[in-house]
């Protein structure tokens, strides 16, 4: 007759067991601190899955909210370009002009630079003006210095005196009318 596991051994050591058949064999209960490890370890799943849940919930929140302020801000900024588009073709910039001495800009009455000279009668023979424009900047009025401006008419803009006349220049020579505008 054949032994089994359990009776080749039985005869060395007295009730400990060697081999079990896993068809009839019952585990065991856990024991206290098993059970409490593997509720732990239980508890913390959870709560990871609970705060993974979370934060995918304020991921999509924040991704929602994000996608509305950028369909808002490209839509403001496309409004604003149109106004300030529409306010750029309709409203040329206005500077001021002032006639001032050339190499000095000691400002001087606008009618010596609508003449080229500062007085009247004689042969007049034209051997360039010593008088210009002197556009932006500050001045006190006649007989001050011109600070702040340049004597080049910037692009796009009328230049006005004070008496009224508006100034435009570009091209060969420049034109000059009293009280309008020119160019619009």
């Amino acid at each position: 007759m054949t032994s089994g596991p359990d009776e080749q051994w039985s005869q060395d050591s007295h009730g400990s067991i060697r081999w079990q058949d896993p068809a009839t064999a019952t585990p065991r209960p856990p024991t206290v601190a098993e059970a409490r490890q593997r509720d732990k370890l239980q508890k913390e799943r959870e709560a990871a899955e609970e705060w993974a849940r979370q934060q995918e919930a304020t991921r999509e929140q924040r991704a929602a909210t994000g996608k509305k302020i950028l369909m808002g801000s490209v839509a403001v900024v496309g409004v604003v370009g149109v106004i300030a588009l529409g306010y750029h073709l309709l409203h040329k910039e206005e500077i001021a002009a002032s006639c001032v001495k050339d190499g000095t800009n000691e400002v001087v009455p606008d009618s010596y630079c609508s003449s080229g000279h500062s007085s009247s009668g004689g042969t007049f023979i034209y051997l360039g003006s010593p008088y210009r424009y002197y556009y932006g900047g500050n001045n006190g009025g006649v007989g001050t210095i011109a600070r702040g401006g340049t004597i080049e008419q910037p692009k796009g803009t009328t230049a006005r005196t004070k008496s009224g006349t508006s100034i435009s220049r570009g091209g060969f020579g420049s034109s000059s009318s009293y009280g309008k505008s020119s160019g619009s």
